[in-house]
């Protein structure tokens, strides 16, 4: 497993339209081991392929959600003294995903990108989705999704046409966020 260069804007690769997969193969595990592997370093709840420069239609998920079933833990930070839920992980795997029912219901989530780095904006979406996808042995699923699920895959297959979430919003505030970005790089 690798770490790989997550692509920022304004790199022209995100506006690719990624390709179907049609190889179920060890070269995919691969890919979708590297891409949890970045996607957990940097830190994100979700990462397409394209974002790591392969214009392949595969994405990853993992909403990371605390598990409130758990004992509460001591928090890592000295002096906090607060008790936190330890994360629960439940890495998904969506390839060749298709959404097939968006609701006219819509969901909005303030959402940020790890190709948009440190820059956030609420974005409507359909609150719920029945989704079919293949899994990392080719078999295909459907499966109904609704809340932070459902917005983040949405976020991630809109990668897969060369869209940014940053491209739902109005031209002045998608003006504003690539100048927040612009400060913040000259600042680092």
């Amino acid at each position: 497993m690798a770490i790989r260069e997550i692509l920022e804007v304004p790199d022209p690769r995100l506006k690719v339209v990624s390709e179907p997969v049609t190889e179920f193969d060890d070269e995919l595990k691969t890919l979708v081991e590297d891409m949890f592997e970045t996607m957990y370093d940097a830190p994100g709840i979700g990462l397409a392929a394209i974002q790591v420069g392969v214009p392949k239609r595969v994405l990853v998920i993992d909403l990371q959600e605390p598990d409130t079933e758990a004992e509460p833990e001591d928090c890592g930070d000295s002096g906090c003294g607060h008790k936190h839920y330890p994360v629960k992980n439940d890495p998904r795997v969506f390839i060749n995903p298709e959404i097939l029912d968006p609701s006219e219901d819509l969901a909005t989530y303030q959402e940020g990108c790890l190709s948009v780095p440190e820059i956030f904006a609420d974005v409507d979406r359909p609150a719920t989705c029945r989704v079919r996808y293949q899994d990392l042995e080719g078999k295909t699923h459907e499966e109904d999704m609704d809340g932070l699920l459902a917005t983040c895959l949405q976020h991630e297959m809109d990668h897969l046409e060369g869209i940014l979430f940053i491209d739902h919003l109005s031209r002045l505030k998608r003006q504003m966020a690539l100048k927040k970005l612009d400060k913040l790089r000259k600042a680092a």
